[in-house]
């Protein structure tokens, strides 16, 4: 990484930010959307405001997390309820289904936009994202919601660095997705399910896992780690609690991916199918 190369394209996103004049960012609270909303607080002040959905489908963890980050920079946020719930197109959670649940927000975050005066609408989306397959981009381009960082080349890696240099507490903070992501394709989504993976994963992280996703296929639960826990996760002890736990939340079944955390893992059922982009 050239860190002049990185300082260079900061400077060209402020600029870019300074020439939208007002922005409401969608803010999840994780590493790029932090960034993004810091540095646009920074260039526009008052212009700038967060929105953030309060929807089940993200971990209530996250949600505060993303509270106290603006209150202490004394960012105006918006906390609203999105009913993803109530669309089928999002329970039968087929691979369109972050389509549909995009297009669901951003209607709502313009709406949002518009009541308190902002000319734009961005979402946090980088260009490593872009390898990815991501249904909801499409949603984006239809809405006419920005993506400030892609439009700066900037990648996880620059983003985590510029973090760091602005002292943001997210810097080295672990890539999270909604809950949704953990369920297969195919497998509707309930409240159950996304209640059993929020506690499962809370429950280890408070174990001190730092890197987590606990698939729900069913009545087991896959567990991945990032490899630097591989080994913790499978001492005795620790291991047992865990299987207690689960158990009792309502999986039959415990299992530990050896391959370990991998971004996007649920998406290598759609090779070589046709899908929504």
């Amino acid at each position: 990484m050239d860190k002049d190369v990185v300082v260079s394209k900061k400077e060209d996103l402020v600029q870019y930010i300074e020439e939208l004049g007002s922005l409401l960012v969608a803010f999840s609270g994780g590493v790029d959307s932090t960034f993004l909303l810091a540095l646009a607080h920074e260039t526009l002040g008052e212009k700038v405001v967060a929105a953030t959905s309060t929807s089940i489908l993200h971990p209530l963890r996250e949600r505060e997390e993303a509270s106290d980050f603006a209150r202490k920079r004394g960012i105006p946020h918006v906390l609203f309820q999105s009913d993803e719930m109530g669309h089928q197109d999002i329970v039968r959670n087929g691979p369109d289904r972050c389509y549909h649940c995009k297009k669901i927000l951003f209607q709502r975050l313009f709406v949002i936009a518009e009541s308190e005066g902002l000319k734009h609408v961005a979402h946090a989306a980088n260009v490593d994202d872009l390898g990815d397959y991501r249904p909801g981009f499409k949603a984006a381009r239809e809405a006419g919601v920005i993506a400030p960082l892609i439009e700066a080349q900037l990648n996880k890696e620059e983003i985590r660095f510029l973090s760091k240099k602005m002292d943001l507490p997210t810097w080295d903070k672990p890539a999270m997705a909604c809950l949704a992501s953990r369920i297969p394709y195919g497998s509707p989504i309930t409240e159950k399910k996304l209640r059993m993976i929020e506690d499962a994963e809370t429950f280890l992280l408070a174990q001190g896992i730092k890197q987590v996703r606990v698939r729900h296929h069913g009545p087991v639960a896959r567990i991945e780690v990032g490899r630097t826990d591989l080994e913790k996760i499978v001492d005795k002890a620790l291991r047992m609690a865990i299987v207690e736990y689960l158990r009792e939340i309502g999986f039959a079944h415990v299992s530990l991916d050896l391959e370990g955390f991998v971004s996007g893992s649920m998406n290598r059922v759609l090779a070589n199918k046709k899908v929504i982009s």
